[in-house]
Formats: C-alpha cells, sequence, structure tokens
C-alpha cells in the first residue's frame, strides 16, 4: 500500500474507533501497530465451522507448512479463523456492545478493528479435535506443546501470551505467520 493509501486507511480506522467509542490513544496504550486489510486473499478451505477460510498466499502456504509437519509428529491442527475483514472485525466489537459489554472489557479479547493481525491474512486460530475452542485449556494439549516446540522455526509466533504489552488476555490459539 502507498503512503496516500496508508494515511487514507488510518483515517478511515480512526473514524470506526471513534464511532465505536475506543479512545484514540488505544493503539499507543496497547503497543499495538496498525494492521493493514489485505487484499490478496485467496481461498484456504474451510475452517471448523465450515466458512470459507482465506489467507495470504504466502499465510497459506506458512499454514501447509505448519499443518503437514505437525501431522508428521501426529498432531492434528484445524483452523478456528484466519483473515478478517475491518467490517467483521468491527462486527464483533458490535455485537459484544449490543450484549451490554463495555468497550474496555470487549478490547481484553478482541482487538479494535484496524488492529487485528486476522486483518493481513497471516494470523490463525487454532484448535486440534477434542479442545474447548477460543479457551486458554489450549495450552494443555499435545497441539499447543507441539506449537510452542515448532512454530517458530517455521515462521510463526503466538502474538498473545500470558502477560503480553496489548491488554489482550492469553492467547494460546492465536498465531501469526511472520514469515
Amino acid at each position: 500500500m502507498d503512503v496516500l493509501g496508508l494515511e487514507t486507511y488510518a483515517i478511515e480506522i480512526r473514524l470506526i474507533l471513534r464511532e465505536l467509542g475506543i479512545p484514540e490513544s488505544y493503539a499507543t496504550d496497547r503497543r499495538l501497530e496498525l494492521q493493514v486489510e489485505t487484499n490478496r486473499s485467496v481461498s484456504a478451505g474451510r475452517d471448523i465451522y465450515d466458512r470459507e477460510l482465506r489467507l495470504t498466499p504466502e499465510g497459506l502456504e506458512a499454514w501447509n507448512n505448519l499443518r503437514s509437519n505437525a501431522l508428521k509428529d501426529g498432531i492434528v491442527l484445524q483452523v478456528i479463523s484466519g483473515f478478517r475483514r475491518v467490517s467483521y472485525q468491527r462486527g464483533i466489537i458490535e455485537r459484544k456492545l449490543a450484549t451490554g459489554l463495555h468497550i474496555q472489557e470487549i478490547l481484553k479479547s478482541s482487538a479494535a478493528p484496524g488492529f487485528s493481525e486476522h486483518h493481513t491474512g497471516r494470523a490463525l486460530d487454532l484448535t486440534t479435535p477434542g479442545a474447548t475452542v477460543l479457551h486458554s485449556d489450549f495450552e494443555h494439549t499435545a497441539a499447543f506443546v507441539w506449537l510452542a516446540r515448532n512454530a517458530a522455526f517455521l515462521g510463526f509466533r503466538m502474538s498473545f501470551p500470558r502477560g503480553n504489552p496489548h491488554g489482550i488476555i492469553y492467547e494460546p490459539w492465536h498465531w501469526y505467520f511472520q514469515g
């Protein structure tokens, strides 16, 4: 994205944050970088909910590599979520607000639109058969142990470990392909 496009995108994100009641200082306070929504997503199969999974071509190649290496060691990895548009992330926040949750509580478990790594098409929320989806208990699975030992060698990092500086809950299921 060129500088003008990035500036326009940043302005759009600031407007969305204001509309959702998210403080202007959100990114600075949380030490989060603006995540540019990719326009290069490709079909990557289906997620566990039978929705189309989309990733960037690099993200898809990395996911296939991660999954096949895990499978060689008897570990089954499944995708809960991949690429998300800014509008989808906004909808997540709006649905939670509609239930009466306060924005500060929501932002502990959901990144604000424009700041989710899912926008890049390189982030995956993962699970394994028998695990509770999107729950910290995932850390007690063989899949998580395998990821913790091997994912970095394949270009992935867990974005939100315990005590992360972003004010986001511990997410052992969220992995980002950094290349």
